[in-house]
């Protein structure tokens, strides 16, 4: 088995070398490729990057501007060549440390048919550090997922999310945004995908501190909610 890691990244000067060290010393129980798309960033960022790549072995993507979360993600996705993929933040609020957690459900399955996603969830630990603005908008999002969907998750906007590549293919992602966290969910649950969450640590950052989701954003997941659920049944591209 293999996992590709994608790291979308957008002015993160002061983290992005730490966290691209801890995802290259991690050791997980498959092998790894790491796939970075810089997205427009104005900053140091992709000099710190390019100067990580001559040193490690890494996959490095440039976008000459800023495209968003989704738009970065699809680009990982082009170049990615694992079994499983798995979205790594650059702002250090998600530990690297955690990742093999994750894997432990999807290496039960090696051998056999079954496709799951696994989620990494910051509620289901009672350690979570963040806003408190951050938390009921998670919290909110996550209960009106559950109401529409009729299902039992307690954090659907978590950015850890481990997946099957292929599906992650199909699936035709359009948002270029913070949108595309729901988008992800509800195209899951739409083809009946399972998905298992598992307890992880969480140190959430605040808007002083870099954190650039907004309102708007949260607005945009919302309607990004409704209309894949409802609005665009079709999960996939094929």
């Amino acid at each position: 088995m293999k996992l590709s890691i994608i790291v979308p990244v957008y002015n993160e000067e002061k983290t992005i070398s730490s966290v691209l060290e801890k995802l290259f010393k991690v050791e997980l129980s498959c092998k790894k490729e790491i796939v970075v798309v810089n997205d427009g960033s104005t900053d140091s960022t992709y000099k710190k990057i390019l100067n990580f790549e001559k040193r490690n072995k890494i996959n490095v993507i440039n976008h000459s501007k800023n495209l968003g979360k989704g738009s970065a993600i699809n680009s990982g996705l082009k170049q990615a060549t694992g079994n499983y993929v798995l979205i790594q933040d650059a702002d250090l609020e998600y530990d690297p440390s955690e990742i093999s957690k994750l894997l432990n459900p999807i290496l039960k399955e090696q051998g056999t048919n079954k496709k799951i996603a696994v989620y990494g969830s910051r509620f289901l630990n009672n350690k979570i550090v963040m806003p408190f603005l951050y938390y009921l908008g998670n919290k909110l999002l996550t209960f009106l997922t559950n109401i529409i969907c009729s299902t039992n998750l307690s954090d659907m906007e978590t950015g850890y999310k481990l997946i099957p590549l292929d599906f992650f293919k199909k699936m035709n992602l359009r948002s270029s945004r913070f949108d595309i966290e729901p988008e992800i969910t509800i195209k899951l649950i739409n083809h009946k995908i399972p998905i298992i969450e598992i307890p992880i640590n969480y140190k959430g950052r605040s808007r002083l501190s870099g954190k650039k989701l907004s309102m708007l954003d949260a607005y945009g997941a919302l309607k990004a909610l409704f209309r894949y659920r409802f609005l665009d049944r079709n999960p996939w591209s094929i």
